[in-house]
């Protein structure tokens, strides 16, 4: 019901970095006269703005669905328990499936992919999330919204052992939490963090049918098409809560780099099964084994997989 997209593209960055060092010989500006302030009455803050026919039916639309699969025993938030128990070979095959494969083809919107294994991909620098929202969320969603995702950051960092954190003020895993009505919005947010995305990229964002609740893309840099550097991830603000930190969970999940999906992962939000809603002790252990350091980006599966059974066999003291 989700989905995780990922776009490897070495222009976007390349042209990001090209425009901060011209930026940084540029002359200085002309001063200008200081603009004359906003009258307060013409600042329509974001409460008091009144949603389009669109995006209320959306927001009608998802409330439906969540009730269903509540209704359904989905959306789980247990995190797994004695009904859904998991073996390090179960481990070892949902890690090969989650971390080797892509749901759709690079650089191609929501065409399935070719079914080919590729390279691991992670991030090897830090990782630094930052939320912004649309002008359409209001101020109470805003506050729980950037709580929620600062909370799961810290858990991310906990679990993989890797630098990340939330709230920074030099992002490069930027979380867009906006409205249909700010979609103009959201596409020129996304144009400035990746001044050369190509077509595909802008193209996913912009023609989001319904049944796309959410998405990442992640962004590698020149000559390394398996590190990322960047990424972009957008939830749906007509979501209900638990949708939308199930959005969270999963999106920010796979823009660490786990990219796909298996029917066989179980209990795991990398599953369009929707039974759990929130990130489980199954996900964290496949999060632990891609930020395992014996782990390079690059690697393939072939050369992967006697790593994976060692540090499994290692984690649990016997043989996978």
């Amino acid at each position: 019901m989700k989905v995780g997209w990922r776009e490897v593209t070495r222009s976007g960055l390349v042209g990001l970095g090209l425009l901060v060092l011209a930026g940084c010989d540029a002359p200085p500006p002309t001063p200008t006269a200081r603009p004359t302030g906003r009258p307060a009455g013409l600042v329509v803050p974001p409460d008091s703005l009144v949603p389009s026919a669109n995006s209320l039916a959306l927001a009608r639309y998802y409330e439906r669905l969540e009730t269903d699969l509540l209704n359904r025993g989905l959306l789980r938030r247990d995190g797994g328990g004695p009904d859904t128990p998991y073996t390090d070979t179960d481990l070892a095959r949902n890690f090969e499936r989650i971390a080797f494969y892509d749901e759709y083809a690079q650089g191609a919107g929501f065409r399935p992919s070719s079914g080919r294994a590729g390279g691991l991909r992670k991030w090897e620098g830090p990782v630094r999330m930052s939320v912004e929202f649309g002008r359409s969320v209001p101020d109470g969603q805003r506050t729980r919204d950037t709580a929620m995702v600062a909370d799961y950051a810290a858990r991310l960092a906990r679990v993989t052992r890797h630098p990340i954190s939330a709230n920074s003020s030099k992002p490069n895993f930027h979380v867009l939490i906006m409205g249909e009505d700010d979609r103009g919005e959201a596409l020129a947010r996304i144009r400035q963090i990746v001044p050369n995305a190509g077509p595909s990229t802008i193209a996913i964002f912009r023609d989001m049918p319904r049944t796309i609740h959410c998405l990442v893309v992640a962004f590698s840099g020149e000559g390394e098409d398996f590190t990322y550097r960047r990424a972009i991830a957008f939830i749906r603000a007509e979501h209900p809560d638990l949708m939308r930190q199930s959005c969270v969970h999963e999106e920010l999940a796979q823009g660490l780099g786990l990219a796909d999906d298996s029917p066989q992962a179980r209990p795991s939000i990398f599953n369009d099964d929707d039974e759990f809603a929130l990130l489980t002790t199954h996900d964290e252990e496949l999060l632990r084994l891609l930020y395992s350091p014996d782990l390079k980006p690059g690697m393939t599966a072939d050369q992967a997989r006697p790593i994976i059974h060692r540090l499994l066999a290692e984690r649990r003291g016997g043989p996978v």
